[in-house]
């Protein structure tokens, strides 16, 4: 009964908002490659990125998100590569995509302008524990014993990013795949993203960060607004605001090492319920780690010999 209690109200509210099939994080300032091949390589350095998502904690089958992003610049072609990876479950649903990214990189004014695609393979699977709510009724839409599909998955992005600030513009699931084994059309995505740093009286050791990411399927909108604050480039502290679901504090922890050339960052968030759903979940938990290294090259030694001088 619980379970039929926790589908019709995840139904509800679901028919009510976005319907965001693409994976969906509060700490999404950390994750701009999964839906924007474009940002592959622009860092300049080799990086992974995890993240774990808990939405509306203390349901059963209550939405969960696993993602692995890796991205690389390759200097002599001006590109960059990466990959993302990740599983999405909500209920008996499950989602699990990969997609392989390609960014073409060119300097433009104080930053590098990008224009990215990728190309990857999404599939859904629907369980076979399904409680029918009319009992005489017959549904030949779910399946009896579980059924998986999956289909050919495709985007495209532009994107800039400069010291100060970066944005972007992407398309995922262009070709609206139709998986008819689990009766489920991959939707259309639309996003806009962007960012800002600014040092606080020209000084770094405070710095305010402001992004926002808009997320469409052309039939509802979403919006994701977001303030941090960056103290010492080590400790941060902020809030997100998603639109009619959640209120989200946030923490984080970076580190860069003493070669210079890595860092290790390490965030938290936690989603207050402001929907319907806010009398029946304790919230959402976000547990983001991020890891940035590069590659330097030992400079090789030259012995010039001069016959004057033995």
């Amino acid at each position: 009964m619980r379970g039929i209690i926790t589908a019709a109200i995840c139904a509800a509210v679901v028919s009510n908002s976005f319907a965001q099939q693409d994976p969906q994080f509060t700490q999404y300032m950390f994750d701009r490659l999964s839906i924007n091949p474009a940002v592959a390589g622009t860092q300049g350095n080799i990086c992974l990125t995890a993240l774990m998502h808990q939405q509306w904690t203390g349901f059963d089958g209550a939405p969960k998100t696993g993602l692995l992003n890796f991205s690389m610049p390759i200097s002599k072609i001006s590109s960059g590569v990466g990959l993302s990876v990740y599983l999405d479950q909500l209920g008996q649903q499950q989602g699990t995509a990969a997609r392989l990214h390609y960014s073409f990189h060119r300097s433009f004014g104080p930053g590098t302008f990008a224009v990215g695609l990728y190309a990857g393979f999404l599939s859904r699977t629907l369980g076979n524990d399904w409680r029918a709510v009319d009992p005489v009724g017959d549904d030949n839409t779910i399946p009896d014993n579980g059924a998986t599909a999956g289909g050919f998955d495709l985007g495209a992005g532009l994107y800039y990013t400069a010291p100060t600030f970066w944005v972007g513009i992407s398309s995922t699931q262009l070709p609206e795949t139709e998986l008819q084994d689990v009766s489920i059309k991959n939707t259309r995505h639309y996003y806009v993203q962007g960012g800002y740093n600014w040092a606080i009286g020209g000084n770094t050791k405070y710095v305010l960060k402001p992004s926002l990411l808009v997320k469409s399927d052309a039939a509802s909108t979403q919006l994701d607004v977001n303030a941090t604050f960056l103290y010492n480039n080590m400790v941060w502290l902020g809030v997100s605001y998603r639109t009619e679901d959640a209120i989200a504090p946030m923490i984080g922890y970076q580190h860069e090492f003493k070669d210079g050339n890595s860092a290790v960052r390490l965030g938290y968030s936690y989603d207050v319920t402001t929907s319907e759903l806010s009398n029946y979940s304790s919230g959402g938990h976000e547990v983001m780690l991020n890891y940035c290294f590069k590659i330097k090259k030992k400079e090789k030694l030259e012995i010039y010999r001069n016959i004057r001088f033995l």
